[in-house]
């Protein structure tokens, strides 16, 4: 009866943050229980799982939920640049498009992308990161893959109208993901979450690499259990509607995997960075109600307009509460450069602190 009631709109926010905070902690003190030991027996059993299956459990789900909502939708909720992502609040930031713009450099300084640099992108979203690499090393060759062909078209669309040459954008289902070419980099920021068998991934990853290249992922995590996405009960609900086949890896999980590729180096943003960033999709999402629910209705139908413009609240006010939850310190986002063993070494470039003061 309450999810029934919030989707029609009649609970107010408060209200419906409130209930969101009291699961999330629920499931902060169900995800404590056990020790360390136990915590760690149910990673590698997940893992052991993972390998046994395909690389993306339901790729069509994850395309239905997310990506086929019209491209206006996310202009009208998103930033400038679109970055259906964590986005990096400094100090004193208020502003969406400014965070999203700080996001984007820090990660293209971590995965220490330099022109000429021949460079995959696997998951771009609405292309805040591949127009962003585009411009800002024109010299690159930068080949994005997406999973949707309406986010395929905005991109190229978009490519265009700025007259950036050096982009090319595929869409693949990462089931069918396989080795062509030669990458200096290749970067992935929230695909991976999606994906189910990592060593799977990674290994076909690996193999597209050049001789000293580095793959930069960008993943939100659990401070240290991974689990899957379920879809029953109401406490899945957002499994149900926004995530059915996706995962919430640990923030160590890729040191656990047997895979072609290691860590090199690794940073963490503490989740309120994450809670900012729903939080201000949200705000938009109020602020152009009426715009929206004319996109919401030729998707989804007039009639169920207004229960889908309560559905997208919920979601990002769950993602706000869950990751905002005890001050960002239990659900956060992960950095991680990783290269093959016996590469060299690099440095981690001037990173920036991953805690808001």
């Amino acid at each position: 009866m309450g999810l029934e009631l919030a989707e029609r709109g009649v609970i107010p926010e408060w209200l419906i943050r409130r209930s969101i905070r009291r699961l999330c902690e629920r499931h902060a003190l169900q995800l404590a229980a056990g020790s360390d030991a136990e915590a760690e027996h149910a990673l590698l059993a997940f893992r052991d799982e993972a390998r046994r299956g395909p690389i993306a459990p339901v790729p069509e789900l994850a395309n239905d939920q997310h990506y086929e909502v019209p491209a206006e939708f996310f202009g009208e909720v998103l930033g400038t640049h679109r970055k259906y992502s964590a986005c990096f609040w400094p100090p004193g930031v208020t502003d969406l498009a400014v965070a999203e713009a700080a996001a984007l450099r820090i990660t293209c300084e971590r995965a220490d992308l330099r022109d000429g640099m021949r460079i995959l992108e696997l998951g771009c979203g609405w292309g805040s990161l591949s127009l962003w690499m585009a411009s800002a090393y024109p010299l690159a060759r930068i080949v994005a893959i997406s999973n949707s062909v309406s986010q395929r078209a905005h991109i190229v669309a978009q490519a265009d109208r700025r007259g950036l040459k050096n982009l090319e954008v595929r869409t693949l289902d990462m089931n069918s993901f396989e080795a062509f070419g030669s990458f200096d980099r290749v970067v992935s920021v929230e695909m991976f979450e999606h994906m189910r068998n990592w060593e799977a991934l990674l290994t076909r990853v690996e193999a597209c690499l050049a001789e000293e290249g580095r793959v930069f992922l960008h993943v939100f995590c659990h401070r240290r259990s991974t689990y899957p996405y379920r879809t029953d009960g109401p406490e899945n609900w957002l499994g149900r509607h926004f995530f059915t086949g996706g995962m919430m890896p640990s923030r160590d999980y890729l040191r656990h995997l047997e895979a072609p590729l290691e860590v090199e180096a690794e940073w963490t943003w503490n989740g309120e960075h994450y809670r900012r960033t729903a939080d201000a999709w949200a705000a938009n999402l109020d602020r152009r109600r009426d715009s929206i629910l004319r996109i919401l209705a030729k998707t989804y139908g007039s009639a169920e307009a207004e229960r889908w413009f309560a559905r997208w609240k919920i979601f990002f006010l769950a993602c706000a509460e869950m990751f905002g939850l005890r001050e960002g310190t239990e659900w956060m986002v992960g950095h991680y450069r990783l290269k093959r063993p016996g590469a060299l070494q690099e440095n981690p470039r001037g990173s920036i602190d991953a805690v808001l003061a």
